[in-house]
């Protein structure tokens, strides 16, 4: 890989890709809403991911998109502007990329996608593990934008011939306070994390996932996330607690985390390597 464009890389996960790219000595141009000064990128261009000019800019000399960008819930933004920012910025960065030629992209979807975690009421998935086969039933503006990004990401396979990984992610944080003052609050009541099946991905795990992204051909929708839980209650005891209807339809021992990781393991090679 030559040269690689991280939209959103402001961001922890873009943070951690960039570390990464820099160790495997790939140069990386990145576009952020604004430069902090301190990325590690050979072109910094300042705009947002919903402009084809800024993207047109910022896709130059590189081989592969990896696109963070996005609105991140839909808890701090109006519902209007979180689908239509993440939708756009998906469609506009993929389609320019597809223009210019560029035939690899990773994307970052999230588990979110299934509707649970921020439903104005409580959900239960149909069955555990989740896989990418459960249907979404998003009924919030983020839920329902990754839903179509994933949509926009396979239809640009079609159209330009390109190969996408959606990547559905769950609460990433690295080893600081995010993660572990989340986990430990997660411990002393499991319910705060119910409705993200207590998933979890760490910084460094979540780029290098990205990374491994682009090595695919066709487009592929795979969930990552750590093995195990960020609790240590049993799952199936939490499943039962939490979402009684839901079905476990195989056997999830100790803090196994109950989502299917058999995409990432399979397509991508992927384990997480950092775990609380």
């Amino acid at each position: 890989m030559k040269r690689v464009l991280v939209t959103g890389a402001a961001g922890r996960i873009g943070r951690a890709l960039l570390d990464l790219l820099e160790q495997q000595g790939i140069p990386a141009n990145v576009l952020v809403l604004e430069n902090p000064g301190d990325l590690k990128a050979d072109l910094v261009v300042e705009g947002t991911a919903t402009d084809p000019h800024a993207v047109r800019a910022a896709l130059a000399g590189v081989e592969a998109v990896i696109h963070l960008a996005a609105i991140p819930s839909p808890e701090r933004h109006p519902a209007e502007e979180v689908f239509a920012t993440n939708t756009q910025a998906t469609y506009t960065v993929l389609e320019q990329a597809g223009r210019a030629g560029i035939m690899r992209a990773c994307t970052a979807s999230s588990t979110a996608i299934s509707g649970l975690p921020f439903a104005a009421r409580a959900l239960h998935p149909p069955y555990a593990p989740v896989d990418e086969e459960q249907p979404p039933l998003p009924e919030d503006p983020y839920a329902l934008s990754k839903q179509v990004d994933e949509l926009t990401a396979h239809m640009m396979t079609r159209r330009h011939g390109m190969s996408v990984a959606a990547l559905r992610l769950p609460y990433v944080g690295g080893f600081d306070e995010r993660l572990l003052d989340f986990a430990g609050r997660c411990e002393l009541d499991p319910g705060l994390h119910a409705a993200g099946l207590w998933a979890y991905l760490e910084t460094r795990d979540a780029a290098r996932a990205c990374l491994l992204g682009l090595g695919l051909d066709g487009f592929h929708v795979i969930t990552v996330a750590a093995p195990e839980t960020l609790v240590s209650h049993p799952t199936e005891d939490l499943l039962r607690r939490f979402h009684p209807t839901t079905d476990i339809r195989r056997p999830l021992p100790g803090r196994t985390v109950p989502l299917d990781l058999t995409k990432a393991t399979a397509l991508l090679g992927f384990s997480a390597e950092f775990r609380v």
